[in-house]
């Protein structure tokens, strides 16, 4: 089976990917705008060396020793971060005052644009390299405006562009403290989100999960119990509505619980009254039958004895041992369809009418083998087979050995035995002691050899029935009549 994964796993697992998007889009944010604010002040840094650079020239040119900015600029050239530093005339002031000094180089393509473009800077950065740079092109536009009229030197319009500051600083330094502070962002960040994470799961298991358990165990101790939760266990309102809920689920499943138990009683009460009574049914009809038969008195009582004493001794199991002493009365039930003439006749009957004789037994079967009572489902075997010997020799099936049911078996013997001792129309009652010789002889012929085992260990047992019960005109085991040569 699958094994399911807990609250908290769903809980932690949804929250750390939640969590991991919101920080990449946060660093992703953070990131871009930290670069741009890096990438400003970059340009800012740039921008101020244009202007240091060009009021350095203003100031030469006022001070009329333009022939020394050279020394000027190289100084600006060493400065921390300044890779390469140069002026650049435009095509103008290069016609009217030459192709400059060392450092007043001609413009490149990209110096061009700056000279062409406009009064806007151009910038340039390489920020994806080892040693990443910024390159800032910064024009001079001619005004007369200010102190220095640029147009009482310079043969050019208003707003011409004279020239530009090229200038190049490496920005390495603040590549590597714009990493620093991103990857401090990062470890922030990533900190914070595993203390989320700590702090969610500790919140799962001590609100969630342990309560969860909690619950469950109280609440299957108060319904074994019979007693309501307490309400006050729990810190959280949610478990404190479903410990309520639990609580009216119990007092419901309680008296539902006490409405079967009252129906049960009602229907043990009624089950066992109509057990009683099919008992007593089954009883007077083995007296009925046995009446009409002239049995000696008290033979349907003594064979029902007989044979839950012998289901007892074979291990038969309590309901097993009931049920064949309920069902031996009715295994002669049979005999109601057999005529008198033939019943009641003494003496041995001939061929035809021992035929009929043996039809009892199938018509004992079709009496009570419709009904699906197991009391009755079990007389219709001991009526159908209690002639049948366990050698094969009997009737009507001819049955042998264990396929005679265990029923049968039991109760041919009881019924064998007190046919012998008891007197009948075509026999006197034998002694005691002749009926056991016989029953020891038959053994493993006519009776299994564990019955007459269990027999022998029982006739404490069976003499008491038979003086609680004795045969009409007798004195039980004590009367010695003649044998007689047939046993029915």
């Amino acid at each position: 089976m699958k094994v399911k994964p807990s609250i908290k796993t769903i809980t932690v697992r949804n929250l750390v990917n939640f969590l991991l998007l919101l920080a990449i889009a946060l660093l992703a944010v953070t990131g871009y705008h930290f670069r741009s604010l890096s990438k400003t002040a970059v340009q800012n840094q740039a921008m101020a060396h244009a202007d240091l650079v060009r009021a350095g020239l203003t100031a030469h040119m006022k001070a009329g020793v333009m022939d020394k900015r050279d020394y000027y600029l190289e100084e600006i050239r060493q400065l921390r971060q300044v890779n390469n530093l140069r002026v650049i005339r435009g095509d103008q002031v290069s016609a009217q005052f030459g192709p400059g000094r060392a450092l007043e180089s001609p413009a490149d393509e990209l110096a061009q644009r700056a000279l062409t473009g406009g009064i806007e800077p151009i910038i340039e950065i390489q920020e994806f390299s080892w040693h990443p740079r910024v390159r800032m092109i910064v024009p001079y536009v001619a005004s007369a405006e200010g102190s220095l009229n640029c147009l009482a030197c310079h043969q050019v319009t208003e707003g011409a562009v004279l020239g530009a500051v090229d200038i190049e600083l490496d920005v390495t330094e603040y590549r590597n403290h714009s990493l620093f502070v991103l990857g401090i962002i990062v470890i922030v960040s990533l900190l914070f989100l595993l203390l989320i994470l700590v702090n969610t799961s500790r919140t799962i298991q001590y609100y969630v999960k342990a309560p969860l358990e909690e619950l469950i165990s109280k609440a299957a101790l108060a319904y074994k119990q019979q007693r309501p939760l307490s309400t006050e266990d729990f810190q959280t309102q949610e478990f404190t509505n479903v410990a309520q809920e639990i609580n009216l689920f119990n007092e419901e499943i309680v008296a539902h619980q006490v409405m079967l138990r009252d129906k049960n009683l009602e229907l043990e009460a009624l089950n066992d009254e109509i057990e009683s009574t099919l008992r007593e049914t089954v009883y007077t009809m083995g007296v009925i039958e046995a009446q009409r038969s002239r049995e000696t008195r008290h033979h349907t009582r003594r064979v029902s004895l007989y044979s839950k004493r012998l289901a007892q001794a074979y291990g038969l199991n309590p309901r097993e041992v009931d049920l064949v002493a309920a069902a031996a009365p009715l295994h002669d039930i049979g005999k109601l369809g057999i005529e008198d003439k033939i019943l009641l006749k003494q003496g041995l009957l001939n061929e035809d009418e021992r035929k009929l004789m043996v039809n009892h037994t199938y018509m004992g079967y079709d009496m009570l083998r419709h009904s699906q009572r197991d009391l009755l489902q079990a007389a219709s075997l001991v009526a159908l087979q209690h002639h049948e010997k366990w050698d094969g020799s009997g009737y009507p099936q001819g049955l042998k050995g264990l396929d005679i049911n265990i029923f049968a078996r039991i109760v041919s013997l009881a019924d064998v035995f007190d046919a012998l001792v008891s007197p009948r129309v075509y026999k006197e009652s034998w002694e005691l002691q002749r009926v056991v010789d016989w029953i020891v002889q038959e053994r493993g012929r006519h009776f299994e050899p564990a019955l007459v085992d269990c027999f022998l260990n029982s006739m404490d047992e069976f003499e008491e029935i038979m003086r609680q019960y004795p045969s009409a005109g007798t004195a039980g085991a004590a009367v010695d009549t003649s044998a007689s040569d047939s046993v029915e």
